[in-house]
């Protein structure tokens, strides 16, 4: 008989011990990663029992929770909706948030692994539970002169803090306004949902960090890059100036945009070429530097990957080709070349500051119901893109494209502007994607932008990077350097 229960004891025992373990996976190991998926309805449901936390610019609140009358005690309103859409997301009542809501949710409602025992002390004391504040890096001046100064073109516009990877601006167009998707209708939101994914422009998708489109000549500096750290060549290295270049083994001639040579002269410097923005150098560049050396080079820049901000990115490629036309048509950003807003923007930060890519973020810090900063941002490299004298040498060039170049619609008096304008194409017939990526001032660089334009700016293949891009990045610098 002790022997029968001694067996039975044992058994219980380890039934216990499977339980609690299994408990303690799920609430400390698993916690953030249930409360996070959108299947979880149940998760969504409770949030509503809590009073969401604030998402916070500057100290104020772009999105925060009040109390309401109906079934649901909060109501989620966003005060300046559409200027900051694209950073916030949205919180509905179906389906899953977006945006910082969507990255940030345990943290806003109050349920990550980190709040387990302030979950547990609100059970015990009866204490109303309340979830964590989120403030953001985001400049509001900054956010607001990108906001006007895209206007009602399609595409987005980054600005970066060069040496710390602080997202000061994040601004997409077509926006929306979160306000109407945060209502306690469900076939309301459903219905505006709809709308939304329907709507030209695609407003619901998030241009800085979830689109992708040919870099164009704004890649120039990548392939530099790759050039001058191989050894072999200096911005004085000189290369053939043809008005026009058939491609190995096809029928397809390159030209530059000026569809003559390269400035005056049977030879061009890697320099001047970047400055003027031709193609046909670069093309040549890059079949002697190679896919390889290129491909590289991109993902030291942060090429092929794809990063947490907290919201995660798509990944800007540069795939690496096999035949030299297709890597002498990534030369100068086409063929299968791909760039988000975001990454063109972390380029030119990193070669404005010496070749340090530093990891971009848009949280500053959380917030406890206290107002005590439970976590705060720490600045993180993501990696050396190049040496300090690659970086110091295309920075300076950069300047100089804006200075006496082509990226002169960029100009600032008194200040000077290192860019780099991109006017790239999408098929045959279809309208261009419109660049310009930069930096300012040269001698302490504050801020790193880039702006992409879509659907040719509304020109077709009449507008250029420098026309369209150029001025909404100058109106922007002019901001938040004036502020």
């Amino acid at each position: 008989m002790n022997r029968e229960i001694k067996r039975v004891s044992i058994v219980v025992l380890c039934m216990f011990l499977a339980l609690f373990v299994s408990t303690s996976v799920i609430q400390v190991g698993v916690t953030d990663t249930l409360n996070a998926d959108a299947r979880n309805s149940r998760t969504l449901y409770d949030s509503y029992q809590v009073q969401r936390g604030s998402i916070l610019v500057a100290g104020q609140p772009i999105a925060q929770s009040v109390p309401s009358k109906d079934a649901y005690n909060y109501q989620r309103q966003y005060p300046q909706g559409r200027l900051y859409s694209s950073v916030t997301g949205f919180f509905p009542i179906s389906g899953a948030p977006t945006g910082i809501e969507g990255a940030m949710n345990s943290e806003l409602s109050g349920t990550s692994n980190d709040d387990f025992i302030d979950q547990l002390q609100n059970l015990v004391t009866g204490k109303h539970p309340q979830g964590n504040s989120v403030e953001l890096t985001i400049d509001p001046v900054a956010q607001k002169a990108a906001y006007d100064a895209l206007g009602s073109q399609r595409g987005a516009v980054v600005v970066l803090q060069p040496k710390t990877g602080r997202i000061l601006a994040m601004v997409s167009k077509p926006d929306f306004d979160p306000n109407v998707l945060a209502v306690h209708d469900v076939k309301q939101v459903d219905a505006t949902y709809k709308q939304l994914l329907d709507a030209p422009g695609d407003p619901l998708i998030n241009k800085a960090i979830d689109e992708t489109n040919p870099p164009g000549s704004t890649f120039k500096p990548v392939v530099l890059s790759a050039a001058l750290e191989s050894g072999d060549y200096t911005l004085d290295s000189q290369l053939p100036n043809p008005a026009s270049l058939t491609l190995p083994g096809t029928d397809t001639t390159v030209y530059n945009d000026s569809h003559t040579t390269c400035g005056p002269g049977a030879t061009v410097s890697l320099e001047t070429a970047l400055i003027l923005s031709c193609n046909i150098p670069y093309a040549e560049l890059a079949m002697k530097v190679g896919s390889n050396a290129i491909k590289t080079q991109a993902q030291r820049y942060g090429f092929n990957q794809r990063l947490l901000v907290p919201m995660r990115t798509a990944a800007s490629t540069y795939p690496g080709y096999d035949s030299l036309d297709e890597v002498a048509m990534s030369g100068f950003g086409q063929k299968d070349d791909r760039a988000t807003a975001l990454q063109m923007a972390m380029n030119s930060a990193a070669i404005s500051t010496g070749g340090t890519v530093m990891r971009p973020n848009l949280v500053e810090s959380v917030l406890t119901p206290d107002l005590q900063a439970r976590d705060q941002f720490t600045p993180t490299p993501l990696g050396r893109a190049t040496s300090e004298k690659t970086a110091q040498d295309i920075a300076h060039t950069m300047v100089r494209d804006v200075s006496e170049g082509v990226a002169s619609n960029a100009r600032i008096d008194g200040v000077k502007v290192g860019g780099k304008t991109g006017t790239a194409q999408n098929g045959s017939d279809d309208p261009y994607t419109l660049w310009f990526t930069g930096f300012a001032p040269e001698d302490d660089p504050q801020f790193a932008i880039a702006v992409v334009v879509d659907n040719g700016g509304g020109l077709g293949q009449s507008g250029n990077g420098n026309s369209v891009a150029a001025p909404i990045a100058k109106k922007v610098l002019e901001a938040v350097l004036g502020k």
